[in-house]
């Protein structure tokens, strides 16, 4: 448990960012985090570097309405200051704090605080012996220095943690999670580590994360890229849905557009991805220039917009075809469709006495 977020098991695969902020400043790190709340995040990490910085975390803490895993590096002491402040998570490497003694002070208050405990292998970072050991970073390396850090918890009989063992270039990450995943069994912690740009980071990311979650591999994640967190989360929403993991919000269909297009099919998926982002409801909606393949798509989705002639395009609901609608009104008749159909879907799970991610 992460708070009252549960990960691993059967629970579903969550979705985490990290703050940029200085977190010095709370009313900045809370407004950030905010942002990420709306967007979905589950799980949202705060660094945490100096004796400032935990001592803003207890505000940011109490503001929060996920749980926060303070980020913790080589200062033992700001993660016994984090653990009081309410961090539901630490996120360390153990090796890198110090004496035993050390760690059995983290353990202690983690223990005390009710906190979990995510162990951070990175390629960037991995111990001077492993890497005089096997030479560079490589996937055995990852895993060793995972396990010894697995030990130290362990030996302070301390269970409740999760693993990450990351890397930049994908092949690396993934060879390492496949090893991790045949030698432990507690949750990993999936992520593709300064992955890039919002483009080029997307797709790393989906490839390595996406690879793992198909193969079963992997119970929360974050993706790291060089955009804002909020930008991650709908990002990991995405890979996410794309694998059929989670269903959260609208679910869009939409052609790469060519020249028999009846509409502008590009701004048009540009506005309704905007103008949509308060749906968290999971529901379908295709959008087609023309009527080659949108028909077809139309009759799998929710809510479906076909192409046609002289600024009319034909609407479907629930695969059949129902009405028309011309140029001008069509983005704003599409959203509101969109709402009426998220309001149903919601009203119909709640007499069934189903809830859904939006309600949560």
């Amino acid at each position: 448990m992460v708070g009252n977020v549960p990960v691993g098991g059967d629970a579903p695969i969550t979705v985490q960012t990290m703050t940029n902020t200085p977190t010095e400043d709370a009313a900045a790190t809370i407004d950030q985090i905010r942002r990420c709340e709306d967007a979905g995040a589950d799980i949202i990490r705060v660094s945490c570097p100096t004796e400032e910085s935990t001592a803003s975390f207890h505000k940011i803490a109490r503001a929060a309405r996920v749980p926060l895993v303070a980020d913790i590096h080589f200062h033992y002491k700001r993660a016994l200051e984090a653990a009081d402040a309410g961090a539901a998570c630490l996120r360390i490497n153990p090796g890198n704090i110090g004496s035993s003694e050390r760690v059995a002070e983290v353990v202690r208050a983690a223990k005390a605080n009710g906190c979990a405990i995510r162990i951070g292998v990175n390629a960037g970072s991995l111990e001077k012996d492993l890497l005089e050991k096997y030479g560079e970073p490589c996937p055995e390396a990852l895993i060793e220095s995972a396990l010894d850090h697995i030990k130290l918890l362990q030996d302070h009989d301390f269970h409740e943690y999760k693993v990450a063992v990351k890397a930049s270039d994908v092949f690396l990450a993934v060879a390492a999670y496949h090893g991790l995943a045949e030698a432990v069994d507690c949750p990993l912690h999936l992520g593709i580590t300064e992955a890039g740009g919002l483009i080029g980071g997307t797709v790393k990311s989906s490839i390595g994360i996406g690879s793992l979650l198909w193969a079963g591999i992997g119970d929360t994640i974050r993706v790291s890229l060089s955009a804002e967190p909020e930008q991650e989360v709908k990002v990991g929403f995405e890979i996410l849905k794309g694998l059929g993991l989670r269903t959260r919000g609208v679910r869009i269909v939409s052609c790469p557009s060519c020249s028999r297009q009846g509409f502008d099919v590009i701004r048009t998926v540009e506005a309704l991805e905007k103008r949509l982002e308060h749906i968290k409801t999971p529901m379908s909606l295709s959008v087609l220039g023309c009527v080659v393949n949108g028909p077809g798509e139309a009759r799998e989705t929710d809510i479906g917009l076909t192409g046609g002639g002289k600024g009319k395009h034909m609407v479907y609901l629930s695969g059949v075809t129902d009405h028309h609608v011309e140029d001008g009104a069509m983005l704003d008749h599409i959203v509101q469709l969109v709402e009426a159909k998220a309001a149903e879907i919601e009203a119909g799970m709640m007499d069934a006495g189903q809830v859904t991610e939006a309600a949560e």
